[in-house]
């Protein structure tokens, strides 16, 4: 069986084979997608399922038509699958979802040789597609108007965006932390995704390097543009704790192949990923940027690799 190394930091030196490594990141997801199906009723459930379902089959018809031994066994189309899951409304049409699981598993992942050879995060480039294709379908106050429920179901980043920052106000710290806000499946309940995050990050699975410094420059920017105009910017809490911030912070910045190897490149990587979130999300046409910032920050990671520590020694 294969071995992968999850962890370059030198606290955790252990390695876990492939399909370990995506059962554990598909173990910490379901501590947030749950509560999210629990939300959102069987609708979620129905996209979940599927979106696993055609991502695996999308793998296996691949491997087969190009004569390549099967890898769905290895679990990370799965994972792929449930991640796609997560960032989508629990309204969204199948066809939607098929087309989100081609995008990311085909398009993002086994047209580079399959895992480990994609240099974007699969599940950011399937879902930037789909947002520039159909915005609509993904707008989640349009996906949910039709839905009943026990709290408000706008968009919080939708409404500050579009009617001020005041209403930020209309979102206590406690309600975004226990998913009672309009947003993927999986990307509305905080401590979910907290619980999942701090799960993988204390197993090695994920750098604890990439997810802090992604929220931190989330944080340091929000404050800033608070600070500059505070009539018209959300404060840090604010931003941290709605979208797909916490998401975009544990699964997606994190993905191996599209992200760094080194300490000091991840510090940057992450930082600059949390910053550009900010500045598309104030200053941007959509309304969320952690999808388009991840994107950015793949293309940046070559790069930032060549920012290595030196050599002890001659």
């Amino acid at each position: 069986m294969t071995k992968l190394r999850i962890a370059h930091a030198p606290f955790y030196r252990s390695a876990c084979t492939i399909p370990q490594r995506s059962l554990w990141i598909i173990g910490a997801a379901l501590l947030a997608l749950v509560p999210g199906i629990m939300i959102y009723g069987m609708p979620a459930l129905a996209v979940t399922a599927f979106s696993v379902s055609t991502a695996m089959a999308w793998e296996f018809l691949f491997c087969y038509i190009i004569g390549r031994r099967n890898t769905v066994s290895d679990y990370n189309s799965a994972l792929i699958g449930l991640l796609l899951a997560m960032v989508l409304p629990a309204t969204s049409p199948w066809w939607v979802v098929l087309t989100g699981t081609f995008l990311c598993v085909i398009l993002g992942k086994m047209i580079y040789g399959g895992m480990g050879g994609n240099p974007f995060c699969p599940v950011a480039l399937g879902m930037a597609v789909l947002l520039v294709s159909w915005p609509d379908y993904l707008d989640f106050d349009m996906a949910y108007r039709n839905m009943v429920a026990d709290f408000d179901l706008m968009a919080p980043l939708a409404l500050v965006k579009y009617f001020g920052s005041d209403l930020a106000g209309n979102y206590a710290v406690s309600d975004l932390l226990m998913g009672r806000q309009a947003g993927g499946i999986g990307t509305v309940c905080g401590i979910g995704l907290l619980a999942g995050g701090i799960l993988l990050m204390a197993r090695g699975i994920i750098q604890w390097a990439i997810s802090l410094s992604f929220l931190v420059g989330v944080a340091v920017t929000a404050f800033l543009f608070q600070l500059a105009s505070p009539g018209d910017y959300a404060g840090p809490m604010f931003h941290l704790l709605t979208g797909y911030t916490l998401f975009g912070a544990f699964f997606l910045a994190t993905e191996d192949s599209s992200s760094p190897v080194n300490t000091l490149a991840m510090v940057v990587y992450g930082l600059g990923g949390g910053v550009l979130t900010v500045l598309i999300r104030n200053r941007g046409v959509y309304v969320d940027g952690v999808i388009f910032a991840v994107l950015i920050m793949n293309l940046a990671s070559p790069l930032l690799d060549r920012i290595r520590p030196k050599a002890l020694g001659a």
